[in-house]
């Protein structure tokens, strides 16, 4: 019998571009076993979906192994009925296991950590913590890492999970809107070395535009933003977007556009952005 988590991972529905694409090649291919078409069409067919669907497990059994406790995160996440919190009114917004960042994130976010000697970061949006743990188990043993979480309830179970890992002392978790948090910080002259962005994504130019005209950001330090690629959207013709489609759209063409930094966009998940000042 499949266990709870299995079958959840098995309906999780696709978020990012390449699992969007893999969806549709599916549909496709599946269709095309009924429809009159050529063998040869069917060859390459079927040669474009092995492809796409081959790269995330290839990268997945490429690259480091993550923690047991991540592994355990990942887990609870999977198995906790989010529809039900939000319905009950336990979450102040509706929530999915599909906003946890997942292995290969996480394990970039380490190694971003470890080569740029980061001893401080800042989390703008944690969810369950995946992201928080997986940079906090790449902090020295007194490194700091300052989650803003606007959720209660996500909260307390991030929480609860850092408490199994032996870098969950790293972490402090302030329960508010992220804004307010970020301008807290900025009046106090908090600096950090990193700052992580994957919360509400109307507000990422605001959350850069702050960290680049204040303190908040050391001056070697940089910016990764998540979801910049918000399953293709931003690129897709411009009545496919949702709302949030939209803001990132804005979000990339104003970082693209801005004198004051250099960038890099990395196709990894969802769409990952470094953003460094010149």
């Amino acid at each position: 019998m499949v266990g709870t988590a299995e079958a959840q991972k098995k309906t999780a529905r696709p978020v990012t571009p390449l699992g969007i694409l893999v969806q549709q090649l599916e549909h496709i291919l599946n269709a095309a076993k009924t429809e009159s078409i050529s063998t040869e069409f069917k060859t390459f067919l079927d040669e474009a979906y092995h492809l796409a669907a081959g790269i995330d497990p290839y990268l997945e059994a490429c690259t480091t192994s993550e923690s047991e406790a991540l592994a355990n995160l990942t887990d609870r996440t999977q198995k906790e009925d989010w529809s039900k919190r939000f319905d009950d009114g336990e979450t102040v917004r509706a929530l999915e296991q599909e906003m946890l960042s997942g292995h290969i994130e996480g394990q970039l976010l380490k190694m971003l950590v470890s080569i740029s000697k980061s001893k401080r970061v800042l989390e703008i949006g944690m969810f369950t913590g995946y992201s928080a743990l997986a940079i906090a188990e790449a902090l020295p043993d007194d490194g700091y890492l300052l989650a803003c979480e606007v959720d209660e309830y996500v909260s307390q179970f991030a929480i609860d999970c850092f408490a199994a890992s032996t870098h969950g002392k790293k972490i402090e978790v302030k329960v508010a809107p992220a804004i307010e948090t970020v301008n807290q910080l900025i009046d106090t002259g908090e600096s950090f070395d990193l700052v992580f962005i994957d919360a509400d994504k109307g507000g990422y130019i605001n959350y850069v535009n702050l960290l680049l005209e204040s303190n908040l950001l050391t001056p070697d330090g940089f910016i990764c933003v998540d979801n910049t690629l918000m399953q293709g959207q931003p690129y897709l013709p411009e009545e496919q977007r949702t709302e949030n489609g939209k803001a990132i759209a804005r979000f990339n063409r104003f970082v693209a556009e801005d004198p004051r930094v250099e960038q890099v966009m990395i196709p990894l998940r969802d769409g990952v952005t470094l953003i460094k000042r010149k």
